[in-house]
């Protein structure tokens, strides 16, 4: 059964050209305590790469040579995706670029007010020119170039539309909305992304939102609404602060809720999460939607009843499509079904009276304080078996 025999009424998007930029390498990397190693980043490119991504920022070239080294290493690894490397508006950050042979940059330069008075100490007509400079010098070296106003949704709406047209005009081939603190709203990137793709001629709009009131995904969703074609993700949405869009949760909500399929192996996307939880040491939540390991988990007896006929009447797609797992948990809640589905997992047939016992002590074990794993659930049986052959 496919979700859109569930639920009729999910909208159709005309977002077939939709695509996502990964910055888990990047912008993922500067959450504070976090250091790929160059194994670690070669293996999670290779696994986006797996993935179907499109492009993947593989990280900012002037942070150190070690870092230049692996940039360019991921760049020479023959992966599908187009490698982009993040750079300020300055040559020499360009010049460090080009030399990891990387497809592409995201040439950036804050726009905001409060950026241009205690950040840069520049007026916003000298911060264009620096913009516009870096994206002509990049474009005449051959490079993809996306030009990213940081900070752009505390920037004036006027500003913004006149320097990402300019942008346009000097030859950048996309331009994003950065959220940078994650202070916009979905009404309010939807309204940034439809005036300037009334505005642009051939330049694609990126949304690159931060997660700082956990709108990070909903907000990069509004912005595909209002004319954005590319996304910024991170794996299991780490970044700065509290991060940026989830990869697997922006995937799959486009997927499932929006039908947008964006022809991505999804199978992967698990694996793709422990590994970067593994070599981040960021652990993630077992309630963490899509990736955590209890979101597929089942214990009230309502739900395990109807999960045991149809899976899709309490879970909204099929876990196994993205490397999870179902499991139905014994507890408090549990109800003959799911306890007789266990037995039935052990081979152990029961009359209805002894089932009903078992059900009775799993209820009281659970509430006395013990999590009913398979060792602690086969010692109920035994010991209720035993007694009722004594």
């Amino acid at each position: 059964m496919k979700w859109k025999e569930v639920c009729p009424y999910n909208p159709k998007l005309n977002l077939r050209d939709a695509y996502i930029y990964d910055t888990t390498l990047r912008d993922g990397e500067q959450t504070p305590g976090v250091c790929f190693t160059k194994e670690q980043k070669l293996n999670i490119a290779r696994k986006l790469d797996e993935l179907g991504i499109k492009q993947i920022e593989a990280g900012f070239p002037a942070v150190s040579k070690k870092e230049r080294e692996i940039v360019k290493c991921i760049s020479n690894e023959g992966l599908n995706a187009k490698i982009l490397a993040l750079s300020r508006a300055l040559k020499d950050d360009i010049d460090k670029a080009l030399n990891c042979d990387v497809d592409g940059i995201i040439t950036f330069i804050a726009t905001s007010p409060l950026h241009l008075k205690y950040k840069l100490h520049k007026s916003i007509d000298e911060v264009e020119e620096m913009g516009m400079n870096a994206v002509e010098y990049a474009k005449d070296h051959g490079l993809f170039v996306a030009f990213s106003a940081e900070d752009a949704t505390r920037t004036p709406i006027e500003d913004l539309i006149r320097i990402h047209k300019n942008a346009e005009e000097h030859g950048a081939d996309r331009v994003h909305i950065a959220d940078t603190v994650g202070a916009g709203t979905p009404q309010s990137i939807y309204y940034i992304c439809s005036e300037l793709s009334k505005n642009l001629k051939k330049a694609h709009i990126g949304v690159h939102c931060h997660n700082d009131f956990g709108f990070a995904v909903i907000n990069s969703i509004y912005g595909l609404l209002g004319g954005a074609k590319a996304v910024s993700t991170t794996v299991n949405g780490i970044g700065e602060r509290a991060g940026n869009a989830s990869l697997e949760e922006l995937v799959m909500a486009l997927m499932v809720l929006y039908d947008v399929d964006m022809e991505l192996n999804i199978s992967v996307i698990k694996e793709l999460s422990k590994m970067v939880e593994e070599y981040s040491n960021m652990p993630v939540p077992v309630n963490k939607p899509i990736v955590g390991d209890r979101v597929f988990y089942h214990e009230s007896g309502i739900h395990v009843d109807a999960v045991l006929e149809n899976p899709l009447t309490y879970e909204p797609f099929l876990p196994e499509k993205i490397g999870q797992k179902r499991e139905i948990v014994l507890g408090k809640h549990s109800g003959c079904k799911a306890v007789e589905s266990k037995l039935k997992e052990m081979g152990i047939e029961v009359s209805r009276d002894k089932l009903w016992e078992i059900v009775k002590k799993v209820k009281e074990t659970r509430e006395g304080g013990e999590y009913i794993d398979d060792k602690t659930f086969k010692k109920i049986v035994n010991e209720l078996l035993i007694n009722n052959r004594q």
